[in-house]
């Protein structure tokens, strides 16, 4: 059985959550008092806080039910990031041509998708491996593809052109899409007080981001 159950958290709690990308760096200080700093991981790690989504104790016994589901930290499930869901700009609509995913060599048919932050120093790029079905868009040097010459899977983001659509060499392949983050539940304990609930306490449900 899969360790992850391809499930979205309820959208009107994460869309109220907070969080975002963490990372770890190690820093020295040598005698100087200059530092060596050493990237500890290469790809940052999303953690979020659901609790501040819930506010009727309709959405409480909703994600009590998602919690048990998932058997707390045993399976993941996807999550929507407010503030990163997209492959474009916020508040636009994804379009083909908005993240490079690399150049055709004539035989290669699959593309990871990825997305780029930055570019001016240290661009850096994102794996994207749950894309929201139906939502992905290619293009091949600028010309957007029909959706009959790729396919897209949910699962992995991995894109995988039709035989006669194979990008050919030096060509620039190019996607849009939306995406959740796959993630898991922080805790395997719920500590739920419905008096201090109703008295406006926020319940604390850690998210934190998985690899798949």
């Amino acid at each position: 059985m899969s360790d992850f159950h391809d499930i979205r958290f309820p959208l009107d709690v994460s869309l109220q959550g907070r969080g975002g990308p963490e990372r770890r760096t190690e820093i020295v200080t040598l005698g100087s008092n200059r530092e060596s700093r050493n990237a500890r991981w290469a790809h940052s790690r999303r953690r979020y806080e659901a609790g501040y989504g819930v506010k009727t104790l309709a959405q409480l016994s909703q994600v009590i039910a998602f919690f048990e589901e998932r058997r707390g930290r045993l399976y993941g499930f996807r999550w929507r990031d407010r503030a990163d869901f997209a492959s474009c700009a916020p508040g636009a609509a994804p379009a083909p041509t908005d993240q490079n995913l690399g150049k055709g060599d004539g035989a290669t048919r699959t593309f990871q998708l990825t997305k780029a932050y930055g570019g001016v120093f240290a661009a850096y790029g994102r794996s994207i491996a749950k894309p929201v079905a139906g939502s992905v868009r290619i293009a091949v040097d600028g010309v957007e593809k029909a959706a009959s010459q790729f396919s897209a899977d949910a699962t992995t983001g991995v894109v995988t052109f039709s035989p006669g659509a194979t990008p050919p060499p030096g060509a620039f392949v190019t996607a849009g899409f939306l995406f959740d983050v796959p993630v898991r539940f922080d805790t395997d304990f719920l500590e739920i007080d419905f008096e201090a609930f109703e008295a406006g306490a926020i319940p604390k449900i850690p998210i934190i981001e998985i690899a798949v």
